[in-house]
């Protein structure tokens, strides 16, 4: 156990964890909503620190991220343990591991250790995904300042539940951040995810205006969130804080406690990309459906094909350096 950066002591012992939107009150021997962090005598611990359940090298497009270094490679680390708990999570059995199972399980692994790890993997990229980076945050804040020593740029793969302190304190570090905007109402969000809707909202466009780099993803599941309101408000609210902040919008396959649903349509995922470059957004992109040309990155300029992908292969890379060969128009990003 490791005692946590972000907390406030309160009256009678108890305390108020500062890490995540929630500011979960817990009085002695509680623990928080991620299952992770527990008020031990008026002190708050995190259960996960250096304590690791999955790694894996991944291609950066598999975050996926689209205009932060395409075709790197991203030494991918989690421990268990979220802050929401959304029915259709596809890393269930390990983000919600605590809640469901009782158990806090990892191998020990230092941010020494991964940051080793990382270089000899000839990773670029330190990516903190797979569960929620919020529910190991002091865990993802060691590394990610150990990372950036050793030249590697730092991403968070994250639902967006994060306070504003958690955004302040670890901003130095963080280069980018794909964000999960799930649903675009309030119901929707408490019933699927145990959260609300306007802490991402705040997430995302407070990391932009910290300098982080932002992409969006939304999974469209049927009959949820794939109306033509629902997306139309999901793309005017990312326009008016970044017209250039890509927007994913990924294929929903049946899992964990949303089994009676079926497999987006393709159809579906190509009328939804349209609804989101008709509203002004330059990049929008289809996942989970490869070989579609939502896939590709064009300019938003002249139209010109800058960047082939299929699935989480960069096939041709145009670009010169950040700009457009045809028109010279600067993309937005980090490419190099």
């Amino acid at each position: 156990m490791k005692e946590v950066r972000l907390y406030q002591s309160l009256d009678e012992g108890s305390v108020q964890c500062r890490t995540c939107a929630h500011y979960c009150v817990l009085l002695e021997n509680q623990f928080g909503v991620c299952g992770v962090r527990q008020n031990i005598k008026g002190r708050l611990f995190s259960h996960v620190y250096g304590k690791l359940i999955a790694s894996h090298v991944d291609p950066i497009e598999k975050k996926p991220l689209f205009h932060f270094l395409p075709g790197s490679r991203a030494f991918s680390v989690a421990t268990v343990g979220c802050n929401m708990h959304c029915h259709n999570c596809q890393n269930a059995d390990i983000s919600q591991m605590p809640k469901e199972q009782g158990l806090i399980q990892g191998q020990a692994y230092s941010p020494e250790d991964l940051i080793r790890a990382a270089l000899q993997s000839q990773s670029q990229v330190m990516a903190y995904t797979y569960t929620e980076p919020a529910a190991y945050w002091d865990y993802a804040f060691d590394t990610a300042r150990l990372a950036k020593q050793n030249g590697l740029k730092n991403i968070f793969v994250t639902n967006g539940y994060l306070s504003e302190d958690s955004l302040k304190e670890i901003v130095p570090f963080l280069d980018g951040a794909n964000v999960d905007l799930k649903f675009f109402d309030d119901t929707t969000y408490r019933k699927i995810c145990g959260a609300k809707l306007q802490p991402v909202l705040d997430a995302i466009s407070g990391m932009r205006d910290l300098g982080i780099w932002v992409e969006v993803t939304t999974l469209l599941i049927p009959g949820l969130n794939d109306d033509e309101a629902t997306l139309s408000g999901i793309a005017q609210y990312i326009k008016k804080v970044d017209a250039s902040m890509p927007w994913h919008i990924s294929r929903f396959h049946p899992t964990y406690k949303m089994l009676d649903r079926p497999i987006t349509s393709a159809q579906s995922l190509q009328k939804a990309r349209e609804i989101g470059l008709e509203a002004g957004l330059e990049f929008v992109y289809t996942g989970n459906l490869p070989g579609d040309e939502g896939e590709n990155t064009f300019c938003p300029i002249c139209g010109t094909q800058l960047i082939e992908r299929v699935g989480f292969t960069v096939r041709k890379n145009k670009l010169n350096h950040h700009s457009c060969p045809n028109c010279g128009s600067v993309l937005a990003g980090i490419w190099e």
